[in-house]
C-alpha cells in the first residue's frame, strides 16, 4: 500500500506510473469505504482521481495554486495533502469540510461549495500574483 505513506503531494514526484496507478486504485477503495459511512460526494470524486493525482505531479501545491470550481470534487486533494487520517470525521462537527476551506490546510487557496467562480477566482489570483512579481502557477 502505498496510499498511507503519501503525506503531502509532493511525495508523488517520485513514483512511477505504475505506482501512481496504484495510487489511485487505493484512493477510489479508500473512497468508498469512508463514504459509504460517513456520506458525502462520492461519484465527482471518483471521477477526478487521475486527473487531482497529475495536477499535484505536475505543479507544487500550496505554491502553485488550485481553485476547485465545485468543491466537492476536493476529497482526492484532501487526502493527498495530508488529511486522510481525518476522513472519518468528514462532514462532522469539528471534522473536515466537505468542502475545500482555507482554514484546513494551506493547500487549499479558495473556497467553493457550489459555485462555478473558478476561472474568475484564477484570473483574480493570477493578476494579484503579477502585481506581486511573483512566478507561481494559477490552476483552475
Amino acid at each position: 500500500m502505498l496510499l498511507p505513506q503519501i503525506k503531502q503531494p509532493g511525495q508523488l514526484k517520485s513514483l512511477s506510473v505504475e505506482e501512481l496507478s496504484s495510487v489511485a486504485a487505493e484512493i477510489r477503495q479508500f473512497l468508498i469505504e469512508k463514504l459509504s459511512v460517513t456520506g458525502g460526494h462520492l461519484a465527482s470524486n471518483l471521477g477526478v482521481v487521475e486527473l487531482t493525482l497529475a495536477m499535484h505531479y505536475c505543479y507544487n501545491s500550496p505554491e502553485d495554486k488550485f481553485i476547485f470550481d465545485v468543491g466537492h470534487q476536493a476529497y482526492v486533494h484532501k487526502i493527498l495533502t495530508g488529511r486522510m487520517d481525518r476522513f472519518d470525521s468528514l462532514r462532522k462537527a469539528n471534522g473536515l469540510c466537505g468542502f475545500v476551506k482555507r482554514n484546513e490546510s494551506d493547500h487549499d487557496v479558495w473556497e467553493a461549495g457550489h459555485s462555478s467562480t473558478s476561472l474568475s477566482a484564477a484570473m483574480g489570483m493570477a493578476l494579484a500574483r503579477d502585481l506581486k512579481g511573483e512566478h507561481n502557477k494559477v490552476i483552475a
